[in-house]
């Protein structure tokens, strides 16, 4: 009798498992693609604030290249093409600033054909200080707004840092070291631009999977 219960109970924790581990894969499937939509989502909002729907006609997601520049920091960064009517009307850029207070802080930059600043955004999550080095947040203040408009000409080289380093963009009391990092990156990512324009818009874009998320 107590092998018979034994079997009986081996037996029914084995079905027990085995149930357990097929409804956790089939919720795995059912909510992997959601949170994939949910990313793609994400991202298609933060692209159409740097790069304004209305410049462009075409899936920015689609329309991607991965490239590796030091220039946008290290290993690869995305480069979105943005066309209006089938010709080129602008790019955004990834690029990486490694030197923040907290660590790397991931950007995305906004740019016109000619390499003017259409907009940046930092990408989260990062490490910067609340507070202090968090006012890179449009949700915080407006300061990453003051690159709207912006080029490599404008201002000149030496304008690329914050005042304190003889620039023209303005730190946060108490945290330096957040814009200057920021603010370094968005040069080099138009540095980038400008040595790379032609490539940009004229390379294939790379077999990129979009995610339908129809409801």
């Amino acid at each position: 009798m107590m092998r018979q219960a034994i079997s009986r109970n081996m037996v029914i924790l084995s079905v027990f498992a085995i149930g357990t581990a097929a409804t956790l894969a089939i919720t795995n499937e059912l909510t992997i693609g959601k949170v994939e939509c949910n990313k793609q989502a994400a991202l298609m909002a933060s692209l159409n604030e740097v790069m304004p729907h209305e410049q462009h006609d075409n899936d920015l997601l689609a329309d991607r290249l991965t490239v590796s520049d030091p220039l946008l920091g290290r290993n690869g960064h995305h480069v979105y093409r943005a066309r209006l009517d089938g010709e080129p009307n602008g790019a955004v850029l990834e690029a990486t600033a490694p030197d923040g207070y907290g660590g790397n802080i991931a950007l995305i930059v906004g740019v016109d054909t000619q390499g003017k600043v259409q907009g940046v955004r930092v990408v989260p999550p990062h490490n910067e200080t609340p507070g202090l080095g968090d006012k890179i947040e449009t949700k915080k203040s407006d300061w990453i707004d003051g690159f709207n408009g912006l080029s490599l000409g404008n201002p000149a080289s030496d304008g690329w840092a914050v005042k304190k380093d003889g620039g023209q963009f303005d730190s946060f009391t108490g945290a330096t070291i957040t814009p200057r990092a920021v603010v370094g990156a968005v040069h080099r990512a138009l540095q980038y631009f400008d040595a790379n324009r032609d490539a940009v818009f004229s390379t294939p874009a790379e077999a990129v999977s979009v995610e339908s998320c129809d409801e």
